[in-house]
This record gives C-alpha cells, structure tokens and sequence, in this order.
C-alpha cells in the first residue's frame, strides 16, 4: 500500500505541498533530495534500512507536482515490519498506484545491498544486486515522462494496516546510505545498466554533504506522522544517515535502552529472544545475561541484523512453560545504553491444532477460523490488505462451501501461520467477484521459497464467481508459513487457507528426506511448460502418468528405474486443451497424485 507522500492545499485552484512549515509532530523523520531533476535514466543505491514496526525507509524519484494529474513517481520502499520484503511502486498521474510487495531471499536489515531502477519510455525495472526482479511495461509508462528528483527519507506513516504501529520507545531508528549514482538513459550506447543502455553520469560516497548536490527536507504531509527536519540528515564514517526520532533527540542522539519484545521456543529447543532495536555483540552472546529457570542455556547467537539472539539450551522441555529473565544487554550504539532486567514468558510455537481453516477476509465461520492480523503474541494472521464482505445470496460455485468465498482480503501482501517443523499441505482458495473478463486481476503466490502459481488469473481459469483452488505440499523448518503475493495487474486477494501437517516437528531432517514424495508442479498453472519434481528413497520402477479430472490416462511421461534421491522431469504437452489435469507418481507400494493446471 503506497499513500500519498505530501499534503496537498488547495489556494486559488492550484495545489502545492508545504515545505517549510513544521507542524510540531510527535516524531522527527529526515529527506535527502538532489537539487537537479532526471527524466528516464538507471538510479541505485547501497543502504540498509530501519527495522521497525512502523516505519518506511526508501529510495525513489519524484516530480515535484503542482496537480495529482501530474503524479510521476517511481519507488523503492522497505516497510520495518516485514523481514524479508521490498515493496516497488510506480504511481501515475491522477495518483494510481503501480504497486507490488516483492519478497528477497535475504534479510535486507543485515548488510548493505544495491537497488536499481531503470527508467525507460518503455518500461520501469527494479533490480536487486543486480538482478532483475520486477518489471512493469503496461500503458502507464508512457505517463511516467516528467523529469523527478531523486529522494530517500525515513518517515512513520499514518497507515496502520500497511505499516504497523509505531513505538515511541523503539526509536531512534536509522537507514544507512552507502552511496548513490545515476546514468542517463542512451538507448544503442552506454556502459551500464541492460543492454548497456544508460550512460554513468555521478556517483556521491557520502563522505561529506554536497550541498550542490542534495538539499534536506524541511516539510511534512498528512498520513506522516513526522516533520522533516534538517538535523536528522547526518554524515558520517562515509555514510549518510536518515534517522528517526523523537522530538529533543535528533541527530544521532542516542538515549534509550534496548527493550525485549518477545521470547519463542523453535523446533530445536531453542529461545528466540527479539529486541525493539539492534544490540551489541558482545553483551547479547554472554550466557550469563539469560536465565531461564529449570533450563541450562548452552549457547547464544546474535542474528545478523542485531535485532534477535537465538539461545540453544541443554534441557528445554516443550511441554513446559517458561519464562526467560534477560539483563545486561547494551544497543550497539556508542553510547552503549544498557537493558533493565525483564522477564518474558516464552510463547510456544504454535497453539494451532492442525489441520488448521482460516476464513480470510471474514469471521469464524463453519470450522474456519476469523481472519486477524498477525502480531508476535497470535498464531496466524495477515499483513495488509482490505477486507471485502459479499451478502450471504451472492452465487459462488465450484464449491460446496461458498460461504468461505464470500469474504476475501484484496491488496494482501503476507499471511503468516506459526507451525511447527515439518511438511504440511497447504491449500489457498480464491473467488474472483469483481472483474468480469481476462487481464483484469493478476498476480503470483509464493509459499515460503517457492513460488506456486505465476501470473494467476482467476476470471481466465475459472470466470467470475468461481471457486479456485490452489494446493502444494511445503517443508517448513523456521515454525512459520509465510505466503507471499506480488501483484501483477491490480491488486491481489485471498480467500481462504486450509492446512494439513504431514510430519511432525520432531522428525529430524533425514528421515523427511528418507519419505517418499511428489511435490507440486512448478509453475502452476503453466505454458508452455512445467517442471515436476519428486524425491524417492530407494531406487525404484517409477511410472508418472498424466489423467484428466474424469479419470481418463491421457499420457505416461516417465516409466523406467530411477536411483533414490530427487528427481526433476520438464513435462511440455502437446495437443493438449486448457484444462485441469492430474499427474500420478507411482514408486514401487508408494503412490501419490496432484493437480496442475494448462493453460494454452
């Protein structure tokens, strides 16, 4: 969910943002902007972001706009209270947003990365270390031509569902800016950039402020629950700091301990132990500054982004309750502000008796659980996203439960269910109930690290008013399912959530490995090919067919012996019709089966 950045004041029919009056608000955030504007061109930075609940930390390009039908805007935005998620957006005139929530496949809190975007008359691409990971060439980009300034802040929004709740005590909160370039956009000539297309032009280190260069930002905007003030624009080591504070202690002042917001057991009779900010090393991996009575903790391990120690005990008994007693931990700030001894109650890591039903978007319902948003204390939850309710004679077919379809959550980014180690089936359901024809709503689902369905239209697969279903079988060894989408066109949605656990959390990985398994085809649904991919635990005569939804065999890819271990076949039909099929492993005694879906 990307909101309006300045507040808008209409005099004499025209409309500007204020940028030099402050507005005495709870909080002090921080703008760094050039002088100079750019039209089309490759923009990077190196910087890690603030990890808070609450707050945004980005890199972005804008058009200083006189009337919204001049919005031109181009984002990078990390939001604190995700882990592991970029959000990118291109918002066009008349302010529509372009938006999706991307998710890494490393924690962004912990080291410097490099983010890029390229701006072309033909498409806006955002990359990550260099690779590409979204890309955008809808009709929009021709809008995007208006010459932006490039800008990077660190600001508390007003908009609890997307960003969570921000804390008062959890701050300061800072985002460090290594440097930032920029190369114009030469299409047939270059050195940089795709095809060598765009041209470098600068590249500021930030070892000391160019004030020829950058300005600092002195304004605010409705929906930003801070003022821009100049101090918090902060230079230093070769780095340029955006921090967020409270009022009477910008800059890099530094005056509030760590505090603990939570404690959770793991699978491997762990402690996670969480902090509202990053702790020094050194304290944090001192056994002595833990407690946890009846328990013998053998070990601690500060996580890469400072913010968590994982405690290994001797003796930890799950079916117990406990509590962890934590004392003498400083921040990793210079001034070294020290914890009050706190106790906290070690949540469990999941109160949930599977198999589990969620009613997304709706309340407690048949044997479905309410939908809530996720917080450290609860089981499951969503993270963004706006619910919809449809009366109770709204027709849904495909489904004997349509009530379920009834309710959805449009705009979703991230669901979350704590569970135990293992292997479980995870079916998502889904309902298109607003648009009424192809290329209206798309977008992808992503399970943990596997993405199950790409491009997913639900009116081309299903027509409107239809229930869909997804399933896939997933190991999980973090004790949370994470369910990621990416919007495509529009915004995306969910339903509904059933999930069934395989293996418990006590089985140790080799023995999952040794269990015979088929796991869903990828991508799905597909064209003009899929992968299919099972594990086996001894050599065996393996037969893999191919039915349709009556039963009916329709073709046999794979008969011959396979050697124990994973396998992968790329299945390519031809003459095939759209349609639903199901594809049947058979190994020896063992046999499974699973749906996949054509689509031509």
């Amino acid at each position: 969910m990307i909101i309006i950045r300045f507040c808008l004041i209409l005099i004499l029919g025209g409309l500007f943002f204020s940028n030099t009056l402050t507005f005495a608000k709870q909080f002090k955030g921080a703008e760094l902007r050039t002088r100079d504007t750019f039209t089309y061109g490759r923009f990077e930075v190196s910087f890690i972001p603030a990890k808070r609940e609450g707050v945004v930390s980005s890199f972005f390009t804008y058009h200083e706009i006189t009337s919204v039908n001049n919005w031109n805007e181009i984002d990078f935005e990390f939001v604190g209270r995700y882990d592991n998620q970029i959000q990118v957006n291109v918002i066009s005139p008349g302010q529509r947003n372009h938006e999706a929530s991307i998710p890494l496949d490393f924690n962004p809190y912990a080291d410097f990365h490099t983010y890029a975007f390229e701006w072309t008359p033909q498409y806006i691409a955002w990359f990550v270390d260099g690779e590409e990971i979204y890309r955008q060439t809808e009709v929009h980009i021709s809008e995007i031509s208006r010459a932006q300034k490039i800008m990077m802040n660190i600001w508390p929004p007003n908009y609890i569902d997307w960003v969570g709740k921000i804390d008062a005590a959890h701050l300061p909160a800072r985002a460090y800016y290594d440097w930032v370039s920029y190369a114009s956009y030469t299409p047939g000539s270059g050195n940089v950039g795709s095809g060598n297309n765009f041209t470098h032009q600068w590249r500021d280190d930030f070892d000391t402020y160019d004030s020829n260069r950058w300005t600092r930002g002195t304004h605010t905007w409705t929906g930003n629950e801070s003022d821009f003030v100049w101090e918090n624009v902060q230079y230093q080591n070769g780095l340029m700091i955006l921090c967020l504070t409270k009022e009477g202690e910008t800059g890099l002042v530094d005056n509030q301990p760590p505090i603990v917001l939570w404690a959770k057991e793991n699978s491997f009779n762990q402690v996670i132990v969480r902090f509202s900010e990053e702790v020094d090393k050194t304290t944090s991996e001192t056994l002595s500054n833990y407690i946890i009575p009846g328990v013998t903790i053998t070990g601690a391990n500060l996580s890469e982004d400072k913010t968590y120690v994982t405690l290994s005990t001797q003796n930890y008994n799950p079916n117990n309750t406990y509590n962890v007693i934590v004392q003498n931990i400083k921040d990793d700030r210079p001034e070294g502000n020290t914890i009050s001894a706190t106790a906290k109650t070690i949540k469990k890591i999941s109160n949930l008796q599977f198999p589990v039903k969620i009613n997304v978007g709706g309340p407690g319902l048949l044997d479905f659980l309410p939908d809530q948003e996720w917080k450290p204390n609860l089981d499951y939850g969503y993270l963004d996203g706006s619910p919809t309710l449809y009366p109770p004679n709204h027709p849904v077919s495909n489904t004997d439960i349509p009530d379920i379809f009834r309710s959805e959550r449009f705009r979703i980014v991230t669901y979350r269910i704590d569970a135990p180690r293992g292997i479980y089936n995870i079916k998502l359901q889904f309902a298109e109930s607003y648009f009424t024809s192809v290329n209206q709503r798309v977008f992808d689902v992503t399970i943990e690290n596997q993405k199950i369905a790409e491009d997913l239209d639900l009116y081309s697969l299903v027509g409107s008013n239809a229930a869909y279903e997804i399933e896939t079988e997933i190991f999980i060894d973090d004790d949370r399912i994470d369910i990621y989408f990416t919007n495509e066109i529009n915004y995306a949605l969910l339903n509904g959530i059933e999930i069934e656990q395989l293996t418990t959390n006590v089985l140790p990985e080799k023995k999952l490995e040794n269990n015979f398994r088929l796991n869903q085809n990828y991508p799905n649904p597909f064209n003009p090919e899929t992968s299919i991919e099972f594990h086996l635990p001894k050599s065996s005569h393996v037969v893999l067919t191919i039915y349709d939804t009556l039963g009916k065999k329709v073709e046999t890819i794979v008969n011959e012996v396979k050697e124990a271990g994973t396998h992968s076949v790329l299945f390519n039909p031809q003459g095939y019709s759209s349609a639903v099929y199901l594809y049947e492993l058979q190994a020896g005694n063992n046999k499974e089966t699973k749906k996949m879906v054509y689509l031509k």
